[in-house]
């Protein structure tokens, strides 16, 4: 409400989904709601700016960057802040450590190292660091359109929060599996939008995790005839390519 700029009594609320508990103490999914102005309350911010800003640093269990609210509830948040930028390259070291026991587990020869974000497919300005994982027969670790990968990325990331308290967040590429996703979803959006400025007809794409879909809204923003929006709900939830009118 307050990212709206609007009081309790300005917004109607509608519980999306229940939380509910996991297990060994870590929660399996936080509650979902959505806010929405009252008849003839004008938010101080509009509510298409807000939806995708919100949705990119918390894709949760829909596929991209793990949430930046994972702490337990009775951790001090300020603390926790402070804390982060003198932990980082521990917990960069306890995010290999981690990642590299849990493929272990698995059974998996593999190498993990890490390495600075510097593409939107990495999660440039969302996660402190990227795993990058190496070995032979690793698809299985990706998943259909990256869920295993998400998945496993968000597990990590609870378990470095809870054993470091920090609010670090850490990515994972398996095999270059997001760069190439990334370039692939760049030449989309801009067929895309090539298509639409020809035609003056708007296009939509396939479902995307809300990473996947802030790729394609950036890789069109500073164009000047073509305006892109999320439509839909949960997994069904994909990016609109319109003109700009």
């Amino acid at each position: 409400m307050s990212q709206l700029g609007l009081d309790r009594s300005q917004v109607e609320v509608e519980v999306l989904s229940e939380g509910r508990a996991g297990l060994l103490g870590i929660r399996g999914a936080q509650a979902r709601i959505r806010v929405r102005p009252l008849p003839g309350v004008v938010p101080a911010r509009g509510l298409d700016e807000l939806d995708e800003e919100d949705e990119q640093p918390d894709v949760r269990a829909t596929g991209g960057v793990a949430s930046r609210d994972l702490l337990d509830e009775d951790e001090d948040d300020d603390e926790a802040e402070l804390q982060a930028p003198l932990e980082a390259s521990e917990a960069v070291d306890e995010a290999v450590d981690i990642l590299q026991h849990l493929l272990d587990l698995m059974g998996l020869n593999t190498d993990v190292q890490a390495r600075p974000p510097q593409t939107l497919g990495d999660g440039t300005g969302l996660v402190e660091a990227v795993l990058d994982v190496t070995g032979e027969d690793l698809g299985l670790l990706i998943g259909r359109r990256g869920d295993t990968l998400a998945a496993l990325q968000y597990v990590l990331n609870l378990m470095v929060r809870r054993r470091m308290h920090s609010r670090l967040t850490f990515g994972i590429d398996v095999e270059g599996y997001r760069r190439r996703r990334e370039a692939t979803l760049n030449g989309l959006a801009r067929r895309m939008a090539d298509r639409v400025r020809a035609t003056g007809q708007s296009l939509t794409l396939e479902p995307m995790p809300p990473a996947e879909r802030r790729i394609v809204h950036l890789a069109l923003a500073d164009d000047p005839d073509i305006v892109t929006v999320s439509i839909g709900e949960g997994e069904a939830r994909k990016v609109a390519i319109t003109p700009r009118h």
